[in-house]
This record gives C-alpha cells, sequence and structure tokens, in this order.
C-alpha cells in the first residue's frame, strides 16, 4: 500500500479510512448496485461502444486531509435546458462510496448535494445545517480518490438516497 498519514508518524501501513470505507462498501453492495452516471470509466465506455426492508441504502461520509481539513470534491455534468450545452458544476463535502480498490487504496465516490443546492458552502456544517435528510440526493458524479491521503472520515447516519 503507498504511504499514508500513518507512515510518517508510526511507519504503521494500515489505513483506518481504508478500513472504514472498504466496511461501508462492502455493506451498500449487499443492498442496491453501485453506478455512477459521469466517471472517468463512464466517459471512456461512452467513448469506445455505441435494499434492505428499512429502506436505507447509503451511508454518507466526510473525508478529512492531513492537516485536519475536511475534503471538498467537484464535478460537472452536461445539461442543455433546450439550447446550448453547458456546464453545471456540483461541490461537496458529503459522499458515498460507490467502489473500492482494497490493493491501491483508490476509491470511487459519488458527491451527494441537497436538493436544488449544488454547490457546497465554506465547510460541512454549513452544507448539512437545517437540511432535511429527505432532500440528500445522489449526483451521478463520481470521482476517483486516494484514501491512503486521508487521515479521518465522518460517517453520517445511514440514509436512502436512491
Amino acid at each position: 500500500m503507498g504511504k499514508n498519514c500513518h507512515d510518517e508518524v508510526s511507519g504503521a501501513g494500515n489505513s483506518c479510512v481504508l478500513d472504514v470505507v472498504l466496511a461501508i462498501d462492502e455493506a451498500q453492495d449487499n443492498v442496491v448496485d453501485n453506478h455512477c452516471d459521469i466517471s472517468c470509466a463512464q466517459s471512456i465506455r461512452d467513448l469506445v461502444s455505441p435494499a434492505t426492508a428499512n429502506g436505507l441504502d447509503t451511508v454518507p461520509f466526510i473525508l478529512y486531509d492531513k492537516k485536519g481539513k475536511p475534503f471538498k470534491g467537484y464535478g460537472a455534468e452536461v445539461k442543455s435546458h433546450g439550447g446550448p450545452a453547458r456546464f453545471e458544476c456540483f461541490s461537496s463535502f458529503i459522499f458515498r462510496v460507490n467502489d473500492v480498490d482494497e490493493d491501491t487504496g483508490c476509491a470511487v465516490l459519488e458527491l451527494l448535494v441537497f436538493d436544488d443546492d449544488e454547490h457546497a458552502c465554506g465547510d460541512p456544517c454549513e452544507q448539512l445545517d437545517n437540511e432535511q435528510v429527505s432532500d440528500l440526493e445522489r449526483t451521478g458524479i463520481c470521482i476517483t480518490v486516494d484514501l491512503n491521503c486521508f487521515c479521518a472520515i465522518t460517517c453520517l447516519p445511514a440514509v436512502s438516497v436512491l
């Protein structure tokens, strides 16, 4: 596994963030199929080729970098709205894991946003505060990250976002 924030302090090679995200990924795989509408893999495929009883399906989470700052992800989709195609940008501190490569520590994370709120504020609490849980939604926009680059994770309560 690659160098992570724990290597410099203790020489350990394990990543507790990776372990938690792997556990979330495994649990989510048992209740729903993961898919990303927008990701590098989907773009390449497009280029080269013509729940459980309680209803919960996702463990949203927030990641923190080596300095303890919350990580904000960015992505965009293309919208035409009847006119010329335009990019619509999204940002979020809240993620849903869609896939994890245990060997490399890389993960595909989907940005989660609140209905009609495509842009995250300055910190996760601003994004979350006073929002209705039922308004949290999947964007279909995925980013690939190296989980070894993060030193902390905050898991939010399990929700349904399908």
